[in-house]
This record gives structure tokens, sequence and C-alpha cells, in this order.
């Protein structure tokens, strides 16, 4: 399976890839060749410097750029190492999950195990700040990357604010493209927590009761109201969250 593979920019005929742009590709081969494994040392700025000719703000930006990515660990004071290889989404930043993993160089599809109507709890309805018995509409997709499950989302959805949510394809589009698109963001809160799936959900991840999972609980606004509430869940061996900050 690709672990780090990239995305390539299409160059002109005469154009040449950036100097840093080579070198995170020297270092992305290096680690699907399986030449560098999870946790292997790789090159200092200096030592990339020297093999590549470049200046060290140039190495510095391709080991940033790819730490960035969550391909790369740097550890203060003693060097930079190949991550481990799970998927990694931002904890700040609420992204579309496709646009992650086709981020990463790898692809992305997902299957559509639910969509329709439903009666929901009173948690659901204070979530979804329902005052009466407005119409709920769920989706239950199932992302995969590389042809491997890597999250199930279960989304409770306001039909009031968002009515033409049944009519939508989600195996073409993900459930947070299509709402971005109708209802912007304008708020969102997480809860985020460890643990034992169901067993329906686990046969759906492929994996084992015993295993622990992630799993995010996000509320997203617009400026009309509460839009939904996406329960996401996520093989804990293949997937975290992280982010990287600059102050």
């Amino acid at each position: 399976m690709s672990i780090t593979s990239l995305p390539q920019k299409k160059l002109s005929k005469n154009e040449k890839p950036a100097k840093f742009t080579i070198i995170k590709q020297y270092i992305c081969q290096k680690i699907e060749s399986g030449a560098w494994p999870q946790h292997f040392k790789v090159p200092s700025e200096n030592e990339l410097t020297q093999q590549f000719d470049v200046s060290r703000m140039t190495a510095r930006r391709a080991l940033q750029e790819l730490t960035e990515q969550g391909i790369l660990v740097r550890a203060q004071g003693s060097g930079t190492f190949v991550a481990t290889f799970k998927s990694q989404s931002s904890l700040l930043e609420i992204r579309n999950i496709s646009d992650e993993i086709q981020d990463r160089g790898h692809k992305h599809h997902a299957q559509q195990l639910m969509l329709k109507s439903v009666a929901v709890n009173e948690e659901i309805k204070i979530l979804l700040n329902l005052k009466n018995n407005e119409q709920v509409f769920m989706s239950q997709i199932l992302h995969f990357e590389n042809d491997q499950p890597i999250q199930l989302e279960q989304r409770y959805v306001n039909a009031e604010l968002v009515p033409e949510y049944l009519l939508q394809d989600f195996t073409t589009t993900t459930p947070h493209e299509y709402l971005s698109a109708v209802a912007p963001i304008t708020e969102a809160t997480h809860e985020i927590e460890a643990v034992l799936a169901a067993d329906n959900i686990c046969q759906l991840l492929g994996i084992a009761h015993s295993e622990p999972c992630l799993q995010v609980k996000r509320r997203t606004w617009s400026s009309t109201g509460v839009i939904s509430l996406a329960i996401l869940t996520a093989p804990g061996n293949k997937y975290r969250l992280g982010n990287h900050l600059v102050f």
C-alpha cells in the first residue's frame, strides 16, 4: 500500500520542479520503497543541503512541509523521523476527508450505506436545536483510503435548513463538501473520545471488537442555525488527530 505519495503538480514542458519539491519526492520515495521505515531518522537539514546543493532554507521547507502533512515527525534536539503510518486529520481545521486523502497522494472513495429521513431521540433534538417535531435527515457513509475503510461518518442534518440533502449522491461528493456549499460553516464544536465501537461498526471498519476507535462528535452551524451533527468513527490504529500551529 502506498504510504506517502505526494500529489504531483503538472509541469510545462520546460518547467523544472522546485528544489524543495525534489527533496520531498526523494524522501517520500525512500519511505514508500521501504528503505526508510517508521521511526527512521532522516537526513538533517545540513545533510540535505549538501546532498542536493541547495540552501538550508530550502531543505528546511521540505522537511517542514512533510512534517505538516504528517509524513515526518520532528523532535527538538533529536532530529527528524519517519512518522507512524496512520492517516492524520487536523483537530482544529475542518477539512473535507476526500481532500485530506488526496493531499496524501492516496485514493478516496465512499460507500453510501444510508440516506433517509429518521426519527431521533431527545439528545439529537437538543444537539440540533430542534424545538418541535422538525424533520431530520440521516446519512451513513463509509470512507475508504486506498480501498481500506478509514472512517464511518454518521450524520444527522436539520431538514428544514438543508431540504435537498436526500437528493444528493454522496459517492461523488462528501456531505461536508455539499453542506459547506449550501450552508457555509460559521461555527463548530468537537467532542473527541476513544471508544469500543458496536459490532456492526467494527464489521464495517474491518476491525476486531476489542480494537479501540477514535470517535469525533462534531456539530456545525451556519448563519441560519445548527446544520448537522456528525459522528465520525475511525480505527485507532489507522487514524490520528493532529495539528500544526504557527504563532
